[in-house]
C-alpha cells in the first residue's frame, strides 16, 4: 500500500484505548495515534468497526492502513499482518462481582431457610409462654390474665427463661409449671444452638461460594470472555469452561445481569470497567496471567510501519508516552 497523506486506521470500542463519545473518537490510542500522525505530517482518520475481528480483516484485506485498540501481539496474527514494536503492556485478569459486607448482609436478610428458623423459634416460645399460663396463672399473679392479654407477657417470660435463665421471682410454682420450665431451660440449650448454628453455617457457605481469588477458584463458576480472543485461547489451554460472547459490550452487561460470575479479559480493560461503569459492583483480581504486548497492525510489508516505529520511540523518549499513559490510567501505573 502506498503512502498517501491519510492514515486510516481501523479501531473497535474498547475504553480507556478506544471508545466513542460525543465529541469524536477518545482513549489511550486514539491519542497516541494522532501524536504519532502528527509526528508524521500525516491527518489521521479513524474507522471504527463493530467487531473487533473486523477490525483486524480490515488491515489483512488492505482496506485501511493501519488497526489500533487493544490489540495483543500474538504469532498467529503476526502470521496475517506486520506489528509495530509494542506500545503497551497488558495482560491477562479476571473480574468477578465485588463482595462487600453489604452483600452478606443482604444474602442473609434474604435467605427464606433462615427466616424459617427464626420463625419456629417464636413460635416454640410463643406456645411455651402460653402453656405455662395455663399452668401457672392460678399460682401466681404475674400469669392472672386473659389468654388475650396474656399472650405477650407469657411469650416474654419464655424468652427471658431461654436466654436469660428466667425470674427469680416469677419461679413457676405449679408442679406442671415447674416440669415445662426445666423442659424449656435443657430444650433452649440445642433449640438455640441449632439457630445460631444454621446462621454460622450459611454465613460460611456464602463465603465459600462467592469469594474469588485465583483461577483455582473458578471452578464451578459461570466464567465468560470474547469470543476469538487471547483470553479464549487461555482459557482453553487451562482446560477452564468458559461462554463466549460475540463482543466486550454483551459480555459485560451479562456480567451486570449476573448471567456471568466471572469474566476473563485484558487487565486494563476490566480495570477500568470496574472504577467506572461497573464502580461498587465489581473486582479485578490483582494477579495478572499471562502478560500481553498491545501493538500496531500493518498488512504484511506496510510502508508505513517503519516510520511508525521511530515515532513511537520518539514518543517514548520525550516523555509524551508517559504523559498520555498518566492521563488513562492514572499516576501509579507503570508501563
Amino acid at each position: 500500500m502506498s503512502l498517501a497523506q491519510t492514515i486510516t486506521v481501523s479501531t473497535v470500542s474498547r475504553a480507556p484505548f478506544s471508545f466513542e463519545t460525543p465529541d469524536g473518537d477518545q482513549g489511550f490510542s486514539i491519542d497516541l495515534m494522532k501524536i504519532v500522525g502528527e509526528k508524521l505530517g500525516r491527518e489521521v482518520v479513524f474507522s471504527r468497526y463493530d467487531e473487533f475481528n473486523d477490525m483486524l480483516n480490515a488491515v489483512e484485506a488492505e482496506t485501511v492502513d493501519a488497526a489500533i485498540a487493544n490489540i495483543s501481539i500474538t504469532a498467529e496474527r503476526e502470521r496475517r499482518m506486520d506489528f509495530s514494536q509494542p506500545m503497551f503492556e497488558s495482560g491477562i485478569q479476571v473480574m468477578v462481582p465485588f463482595e462487600g459486607v453489604h452483600h452478606s448482609i443482604l444474602s442473609l436478610l434474604f435467605n427464606l431457610q433462615l427466616w424459617g428458623w427464626i420463625g419456629a423459634t417464636l413460635l416454640f416460645l410463643f406456645c411455651s409462654g402460653m402453656l405455662m399460663w395455663r399452668f401457672e396463672r392460678k399460682a401466681q399473679p404475674f400469669f392472672d390474665l386473659k389468654a388475650k392479654d396474656a399472650s405477650f407477657p407469657a411469650f416474654w417470660w419464655a424468652l427471658n427463661l431461654t436466654l436469660n435463665g428466667g425470674f427469680e421471682e416469677r419461679m413457676p410454682r405449679s408442679r406442671p409449671g415447674r416440669f415445662l420450665g426445666v423442659v424449656l431451660v435443657i430444650g433452649s440449650l440445642f433449640f438455640v444452638s441449632v439457630v445460631v448454628g444454621q446462621i454460622t453455617a450459611f454465613i460460611t457457605v456464602e463465603a465459600i461460594s462467592t469469594n474469588v481469588d485465583n483461577l483455582n477458584d473458578l471452578d464451578g463458576k459461570r466464567v465468560a470472555t470474547t469470543s476469538n480472543s487471547t483470553s479464549a485461547a487461555f482459557l482453553e489451554a487451562r482446560q477452564i469452561r468458559y461462554s463466549a460472547y460475540p463482543s466486550l459490550d454483551e459480555l459485560l452487561e451479562a456480567f451486570e445481569n449476573e448471567r456471568v460470575e466471572a469474566v476473563v479479559f485484558d487487565g486494563p480493560v476490566l480495570s477500568y470497567y470496574a472504577t467506572n461503569q461497573g464502580y461498587g459492583e465489581a473486582r479485578v483480581l490483582e494477579r495478572v496471567y499471562r502478560i500481553e504486548n498491545y501493538g500496531i497492525a500493518f498488512p504484511t510489508n506496510s510502508e508505513l510501519r517503519e516510520d511508525v516505529d521511530q515515532a513511537l520511540l520518539e514518543l517514548r523518549e520525550d516523555g509524551t508516552f508517559a504523559q498520555l499513559t498518566t492521563k488513562w490510567f492514572g499516576p501509579s501505573f507503570r508501563n
